[in-house]
């Protein structure tokens, strides 16, 4: 498919649906630092621009529409969250360019906390809002760790296909378990994940692999709880202040925060994949991107659909 990416960030789910086979065409993002990472990792066809000035005849015909737009204003982790946030209202730029481009699908992502929002009438509204303009629309909760993501990381995933494509979006079996059971995996722990990392103190040649010096302080808060390397990591969050400290989750030795390049691989990103941007900027970069592992289970399910693309 021809796939054009909104709030690409830096580029996790782009990354999942190129190794699925598909054809990135173009690309959006506001955050430079992401952009940069995106051009040197994915390609050159990411704009640093705000959707909301873009004219969507600026933006290439395409098969489907993807993004994880902007979750801060819906996230539990948003203890100060309202219905009125303004960043809630980031989703309907996608609903804008979905609307006037009529895409063959549309796939979006966010947190599994915008579920609740206002008691569940904000999701309902985002839902009706998308059923509005033409497509059928089905969601469902997914954990990165079932699609082999080192992280028990759930999100939100909407699927719309457009009313006149003969096309049923199944989503896609886990290939992974917490017991391994249902001949599936087991979940991947975080020390697998890590294994192949060396220690960042001593003379290594990985992108990245810089940690947050932090003082570690386990009381139970967000960022401040043991990891058990026998397990997959809780979710990587993208917050913090601006030395990028407070919740970048601890190494499994309990001594250190985990480097950029180590929570990097708890998302799933490639090892050679190098962030632009000071440590905090690379930090938040990893947070806010969706897992490439779990984009990649997603989009290979476009794989079976057997009509004309663009």
């Amino acid at each position: 498919m021809r796939v054009v990416s909104l709030f690409s960030g830096a580029g996790g789910l782009d990354l999942g649906f190129k190794m699925a086979g598909h054809e990135i065409v173009w690309a959006d993002d506001l955050y430079e630092d992401a952009v940069e990472t995106y051009r040197n990792n994915i390609g050159n066809h990411i704009v640093c621009r705000d959707i909301a000035e873009i004219k969507t005849e600026d933006i290439p015909e395409c098969d489907i529409i993807i993004g994880g737009f902007p979750c801060q204003g819906f996230s539990v982790a948003n203890m100060n969250r309202y219905v009125g946030d303004e960043r809630n209202e980031l989703y309907k730029q996608l609903l804008r360019v979905v609307g006037e481009k009529k895409p063959k699908f549309f796939m979006a992502e966010n947190v599994k906390g915008i579920k609740n929002l206002d008691k569940g009438k904000i999701f309902e509204m985002i839902l009706k809002d998308f059923a509005g303009i033409g497509y059928k629309v089905k969601h469902e909760v997914m954990n990165a760790a079932d699609y082999g993501v080192p992280q028990t990381r759930q999100r939100v995933i909407i699927i719309g296909v457009r009313e006149d494509v003969d096309f049923d979006y199944i989503f896609p079996v886990p290939t992974h378990d917490k017991e391994g059971r249902y001949d599936r995996n087991r979940w991947v722990s975080v020390g697998e994940a890590m294994s192949a990392i060396p220690n960042p103190d001593e003379p290594n040649d990985l992108p990245n692999h810089v940690y947050s010096k932090y003082k570690l302080q386990f009381n139970g808060y967000l960022g401040h709880r043991p990891l058990d390397p026998g397990k997959p990591a809780p979710t990587v969050t993208a917050r913090g202040d601006n030395k990028g400290g407070v919740v970048i989750l601890p190494h499994p030795n309990g001594q250190r925060r985990m480097s950029c390049r180590e929570v990097a691989a708890v998302q799933s990103f490639p090892l050679d994949y190098e962030f632009a941007g000071n440590n905090s900027s690379v930090y938040r970069q990893i947070g806010n991107a969706v897992p490439p592992l779990l984009g990649f289970a997603i989009a290979d399910v476009f794989n079976s659909y057997k009509g004309e693309m663009k």
